[in-house]
């Protein structure tokens, strides 16, 4: 069975880092993506990494200030992120597919292809 526990959430000054963290357990070959939620607010996907060659994506908003990484020997997929904006304020999800073969890119799954998620860790950024 998969299961995805997110931590390092937490309340931050503009301009601060934070890094969360998604233990994963029951995961050989994955792509994990990192998706937010504001309130009121779609959930959007902000960056992935799969497996299968390490391969990473971001979405627009966040390159340059995000980077996505993983431990294999910790099975923990890492979410940096540098220069933090109050409009990164969100619930932090990590989400799973154990295929990452299905797309060439990691970007390509969607947000309902990824079956597998966790609890979620609430980040604020203040002003």
């Amino acid at each position: 069975e998969v299961q995805l526990v997110e931590s390092g959430g937490g309340l931050v000054q503009a301009g601060g880092s934070l890094r969360l963290s998604c233990a994963a357990s029951g995961l050989d070959d994955y792509v994990i993506g990192w998706f937010r939620q504001a309130p009121g607010k779609e959930r959007e996907g902000v960056a992935c990494i799969s497996s299968s060659d390490g391969s990473s994506e971001y979405d627009d908003s966040v390159k340059g200030r995000f980077t996505i990484s993983s431990d294999n020997a910790k099975n923990t997929v890492y979410l940096r992120m540098n220069s933090l904006k109050p409009e990164d304020t969100a619930v932090y999800y990590c989400a799973a597919n154990t295929d990452p073969l299905v797309y060439q890119y990691c970007s390509a799954y969607g947000s309902g292809e990824y079956p597998y998620w966790g609890q979620g860790t609430q980040v604020t950024v203040s002003s």
